[in-house]
């Protein structure tokens, strides 16, 4: 589920593993009931402090998104898909309208634009790589429309 922790991105890690369960869980990946890894369990497997992967299960259940069985573990909640699908939803189409105006204020063009699009979403780059996977798209159109 979550194998692309980048300690090096701008966004903190804890961050990144509270939008990688959002993520799965509004594509389906994480269903109601199932059990998250244990928070050793994942710090192990993500190399990060025990401490990170402790705050992002709070903060998600603080969210609604998991709940915690004293004894059993952490779970994804019922209940949760429509919202949290609704939810990454908006908060990439509100990023992707910045980007877009930001595009169109530099003078790239529809044709360019749908191009760093397609390069994006052809590519298998995780989301928190460095660069980030729309610097390296919007430079291949940027080259090759030059």
């Amino acid at each position: 589920m979550l194998s692309g922790i980048d300690v090096t991105s701008n966004v903190a890690v804890y961050i990144q593993i509270e939008n990688h369960v959002q993520f799965a869980v509004a594509a389906g990946r994480l269903k109601p009931g199932d059990q998250l890894p244990s928070v050793r369990e994942m710090s192990e497997r993500l190399n990060v402090n025990p401490n990170t992967v402790a705050k992002a299960y709070r903060d998600l259940e603080v969210m609604g998104l998991l709940f915690t069985r004293r004894g059993m573990g952490v779970f994804v909640n019922r209940g949760v898909e429509d919202k949290c699908r609704e939810d990454v939803r908006r908060r990439l189409r509100e990023r992707m309208q910045e980007v877009f105006k930001e595009a169109k204020a530099s003078g790239m063009t529809k044709e360019e634009v749908d191009q760093a699009i397609e390069n994006t979403l052809a590519s298998d780059v995780d989301p928190y790589s460095t660069p980030p996977a729309n610097v390296t798209a919007i430079a291949k159109v940027n080259k090759q429309g030059k």
